[in-house]
């Protein structure tokens, strides 16, 4: 497996471009619906050069395909990406072994988000915590308060509390915490949900859902204290709503 350096995060509010991935294109999803799939572009690369060239410290990419089918599907897309920039990058979907674990390790992730596998396997989240220590990320998908599973499909009767608990007892790096009913839809943030989450599971979380403006990020940004570590920037960003390098000049 290659062995590469965590970078470190945190040291201050971070904003995190995202690059989704669907048949290797990148794409944005209205509420984690793949019916609903808007199409950005068909070269991961570039975008995430466009990204890297604009200030991103972090990417956070995200396979689609491998959420629904319990593998990872987008790893080429992934090694591009990884080829194409020098900045961390973290990966998620479809990770439900310790085997696709190091296969998204060997594309060029430098942390990665587990979810689903999380709870469909008790003991893969505290072996990959142990394995691979500073390097997981603990992913909520929330829906009406309970964990949303299996890329989305599915809710389960786990709360976000009890959720988040299960992650912070594992040792994981920080959350990444979406907010599905409002994901893709442009609605603004709950900021008060994010930085509850951050105050209560004692974890740092990052905001996932719903930006909209840079208001948004300045809000979120001003809940750093309470640990809300940085947030993740989609849909707004390539709609043009407002660029990168105005989202980081938010975050400072």
């Amino acid at each position: 497996m290659v062995q590469r350096s965590a970078p470190r995060l945190f040291e201050s509010f971070t904003v995190i471009p995202s690059i989704d991935l669907k048949d290797g294109a990148v794409v944005r999803l209205m509420r984690g619906d793949m019916r609903k799939a808007t199409v950005y572009g068909d070269d991961p690369a570039a975008i995430a050069r466009e990204f890297e060239g604009a200030g991103a410290t972090m990417i956070h990419v995200v396979d689609l395909d491998g959420a629904i089918t319990g593998e990872p599907r987008n790893l080429a897309a992934m090694r591009a990406v990884r080829s194409a920039v020098r900045c961390a990058l973290d990966f998620s979907g479809g990770l439900r072994s310790l085997g696709s674990i190091r296969d998204a390790f060997d594309a060029g992730a430098d942390r990665i988000a587990l979810g689903s596998a999380a709870f469909l396997d008790s003991g893969l989240l505290d072996e990959a915590c142990r394995q691979f220590q500073g390097r997981v990320f603990g992913s909520i998908d929330a829906r009406e308060g309970r964990l949303a599973i299996k890329g989305w499909v599915e809710t389960s009767s786990l709360s976000v509390a009890d959720a988040a608990a299960r992650f912070r007892d594992a040792g994981v790096e920080a959350l990444i915490y979406t907010d599905i009913a409002r994901d893709g839809t442009q609605e603004g943030a709950d900021v008060a949900k994010f930085a509850a989450l951050a105050r209560d599971a004692r974890v740092k979380v990052i905001a996932s859902g719903g930006v909209a403006t840079l208001d948004d990020i300045r809000a979120l940004r001003r809940h750093f204290h309470d640990g809300v570590g940085g947030v993740i920037a989609g849909r707004a960003l390539y709609e043009h709503l407002f660029t990168l390098a105005q989202a980081l000049e938010a975050a400072r």
